[in-house]
């Protein structure tokens, strides 16, 4: 176990620090009614990249708040039957990633793959502030000073998770029955919150999960690219930390570990236990509220970065989907 941590059986009982608001249940409730999330219309639009066997496409939908959201859509070109579907999300301020990488899918599986951009960051979806583009880093935080949540930055991307995952159910070729959802570190967050607001989702594969448990970040102090943000908030905007408790209640909202009760997808999990970018505690906080079928995978002197083998048991597991 990495110095840092605490040891292993306090991690398999460990809950999570981050509060979950009283009103958390009918937040998400009333976020899954946006009238935006009942219009599945999209279009697609010719890649510039082709691959034998497969359809190549880039599909764009509306989300919440009217931001253009682009993804890669690649689908075989004549399928033997309805395709599987496979939702994959990409990591912290990155974007969808290289059309190869995808390619084993549909032409091994015959599975459909939509891979989301994430508004704001560095792919082609187009957030609904002025300016749209990229905004390099402070996502967790943004909108955490206003009175209602919903203006948090996360809220309107776990949705834009929900519209890609019905848009993709709602496809003439698509066994809407056989859909998975996973992802690499905020791709990770993104697959699990998507699993938790649409119970079609039937598996979920996890590579250490960003967005889980922010308070227990602050405990560890680690300046990590991912959470600097939020000792950055604190420096700037509460130096003496006397609206801690406000803002940690308010990321409750958006803190992946509150909407893990709400999984029914089988799970799969992989873990770095040397993680210090989305450490081990801040995962099983998560995790350990999975009521669903689940299985973790540790790797114990691996931190955040690309695990040995792993890809190849995602494969796997997705084959039986």
């Amino acid at each position: 176990m990495a110095a840092f941590e605490m040891s292993f059986e306090e991690l398999q009982k460990y809950k999570g620090k981050t509060p979950k608001p009283e009103d958390f249940d009918d937040f998400w409730e009333d976020a899954l009614g946006e009238h935006e999330l009942s219009n599945l219309d999209y279009d697609v639009y010719p890649a510039d990249f082709s691959a034998k066997g497969t359809k190549c496409q880039l599909l764009k939908f509306t989300g919440v708040g009217g931001a253009t959201i682009q993804s890669k859509f690649i689908i075989p070109e004549e399928p033997s039957e309805k395709c599987k579907g496979i939702l994959m999300f990409h990591g912290y301020r990155f974007h969808s990633g290289e059309w190869t990488e995808k390619l084993v899918y549909p032409l091994a599986q015959n599975a459909a793959i939509l891979a989301m951009d994430v508004r704001g960051q560095a792919g082609g979806s187009i957030d609904s502030f002025e300016g749209g583009l990229e905004t390099i880093y402070g996502h967790i935080t943004r909108g955490v000073l206003e009175h209602d949540p919903q203006k948090l930055f996360y809220r309107n991307v776990y949705l834009d998770t929900v519209k890609a995952a019905r848009i993709l159910m709602s496809m003439g070729e698509i066994d809407k029955n056989r859909i998975g959802a996973t992802g690499v570190s905020q791709g990770g967050g993104l697959a699990v919150a998507c699993a938790a607001l649409e119970p079609q989702i039937k598996k979920l594969c996890a590579f250490y999960p960003f967005l889980s448990d922010f308070r227990r970040m602050e405990d560890l102090d680690f300046a990590s690219e991912a959470y600097i943000q939020l000792k950055q908030f604190f420096r700037m905007r509460d130096p003496r930390h006397e609206r801690e408790d406000e803002l940690y209640y308010k990321l409750g909202y958006i803190d992946i570990q509150n909407l893990a009760p709400r999984i029914r997808a089988e799970v799969l999990w992989f873990c770095g236990m040397s993680d210090h970018t989305c450490p081990p505690s801040t995962q099983f906080a998560t995790y350990n509220k999975i009521t669903a079928q689940k299985r973790m995978i540790l790797y114990p002197e691996y931190d955040h970065e690309k695990l040995h083998g792993a890809e190849d048991i995602r494969f796997k597991f997705f084959e039986e989907l």
